[in-house]
């Protein structure tokens, strides 16, 4: 049995406690969590080109635990899985190297920031509920001291709100899963993948708990659905995003949020998809909404955090839209199967490339936030790309990603998604499609108003991007075009795993 996933997920909680030990020491502690996040990164490569290549588990790690309460110690990942792994040690890796004026308490800072490394690695790889679990809750206590210590003049009700909305989520989470325990004697996510399959587990609900499985499924949709957000699940995040510090706002947006849609694809769609075909169209309204109306609402937002707060629920919607609309109720035909895989290949690789992409804009927009002495207005700004033409313009390439222009990652996913989902829902993708052309407006006059037009006499002076923040950024940026141009370097994997998945899946 390899330990490489528990490797992988112990190094930044061991970081965890020597950062913590370096106190008021910035500097110190800041290089404990880079060179951790570092090696997280480079193990986390090394499990992505070890994968297998029919879209199988890979490196699993299996162990009894409490054996008479289902529980075991079981890891595993695939394709699905190692992207999400290689997300979160890039954007745990930004976030470490953004966060450059920690005033206070570095030490524990640095340490929170690892310890939710490890919770988003945790989740990821865990194949047991009950470990599962404790990896979730993990991550969510990390992100509320971060936020409730280090964030904006609003962080009290900010990070409340955030912790309050969560938490509820994962009561119906655990909920739901005592429950189909109760009736399968079983948390092990492979085994009720297979059980549903082959109608078992509806007919174990039945006979244990009665007609109640449909209502486990909204219990455990709901758990996701906050996460994503979905709306009207939502209101917590433009807050919490506007007032958290712009480098955790990089995990929250970057990595944190890809748990909800994992969670969907991993436990949700496969345990309970016979369930959500159900209420495929409502699902799919709300969807809908989500892409629609969260561009809509950036539009309107004088906040640059909060307009990309809503343009992350507008990008992560489309995720939401393809996994709901490949929930077909009945049978399905070769051509059927193949815009679900279509669609679910742009789900996976949506959440990566948002991830990375929004990500990105944050940190650029912790740049502005340092040089103005904290101003992030949309109108206080007006021609930066005349004394800051090298910001400017590698910022440019973020929001035109962002944006989905063709020959950056942006597009792949998204393409794929819409690809996929207009066979099978031609209405809810053609609504959608008013989503990107929002975004196209949001990003467009985000690019006038910030870079384009008079200097003030305030910003004359305004500093470009350093040497070192150049070299800093030029890894992710590059990471972006390729991802444009050359796809196929993570796609082969995620097809596989994707065909894999849908294989094994009843609706």
């Amino acid at each position: 049995m390899t330990s490489v996933l528990t490797i992988l997920t112990a190094i930044p909680a061991v970081a965890a406690v020597v950062a913590l030990l370096a106190g008021n020491r910035l500097h110190l502690a800041r290089g404990i969590a880079f060179v951790a996040a570092l090696a997280s990164l480079a193990l986390s490569i090394w499990i992505w080109l070890g994968l297998s290549g029919n879209g199988a588990m890979s490196f699993i790690e299996r162990s009894a635990w409490v054996p008479k309460l289902g529980i075991e110690y079981h890891l595993g990942v695939d394709g699905l899985g190692g992207l999400m792994l290689l997300l979160a040690a890039i954007v745990s890796l930004m976030s470490v190297a953004a966060s450059r004026t920690v005033k206070t308490q570095p030490g524990l800072y640095f340490a929170l920031i690892l310890l939710l490394e490890s919770g988003l690695f945790g989740t990821f790889t865990a194949l047991n509920f009950f470990h599962w679990f404790l990896y979730w809750e993990l991550s969510l206590i990390p992100a509320f001291f971060l936020i409730k210590l280090w964030g904006g003049s609003k962080r009290g009700s900010a990070a409340t709100q955030f912790f309050v909305y969560t938490m509820v989520g994962s009561v119906a989470l655990l909920l739901a899963f005592l429950a189909v325990f109760v009736a399968t004697g079983s948390m092990d996510f492979e085994v009720l993948t297979q059980m549903a399959s082959t109608g078992e587990l509806v007919a174990a609900i039945q006979t244990h708990l009665g007609p109640i499985g449909l209502w486990l499924a909204l219990a455990v949709l709901l758990g996701f659905a906050v996460k994503v957000p979905l709306m009207p699940f939502h209101t917590w995040l433009p807050a919490t995003y506007a007032e958290a510090p712009t480098a955790v706002t990089m995990l929250l947006t970057g990595a944190m949020s890809k748990m909800g849609v994992y969670g969907l694809l991993r436990l949700a769609l496969p345990i309970f998809g016979h369930e959500l075909a159900q209420v495929r169209t409502p699902l799919l309204v709300l969807a809908v909404l989500t892409v629609v109306a969260g561009a809509w609402a950036a539009v309107v937002q004088k906040d640059l955090k909060r307009v990309f707060a809503y343009s992350s629920i507008n990008h992560l919607g489309y995720c939401l839209l393809a996994i709901f609309a490949v929930a077909l109720p009945s049978g399905v035909d070769s051509a059927v199967r193949l815009s679900q895989v279509a669609a679910l290949d742009g789900v996976v690789l949506q959440m990566f490339n948002h991830g990375l992409t929004a990500a990105a804009i944050f940190w650029f927009l912790s740049l502005l936030e340092e040089r103005s002495g904290g101003q992030l207005g949309i109108d206080s700004f007006g021609g930066l790309r005349k004394p800051a033409p090298v910001l400017c313009g590698l910022m440019g390439v973020a929001l035109f990603s962002s944006l989905g222009l063709p020959g950056l990652n942006g597009f792949v996913g998204e393409f794929l998604i819409f690809r996929g989902v207009f066979p099978l829902s031609w209405w809810a993708a053609s609504i959608s499609v008013l989503g990107l052309l929002i975004t196209v407006a949001v990003i467009l006059t985000v690019i006038q108003r910030v870079f384009t037009g008079p200097v003030s006499e305030r910003w004359k002076s305004f500093q470009d991007m350093t040497a070192i923040e150049r070299l800093d950024f030029a890894p992710v940026l590059l990471l972006m075009l390729l991802l444009g141009l050359v796809p196929q370097v993570v796609l082969g994997t995620v097809n596989a795993t994707v065909m894999h998945l849908v294989a094994g899946w009843r609706f």
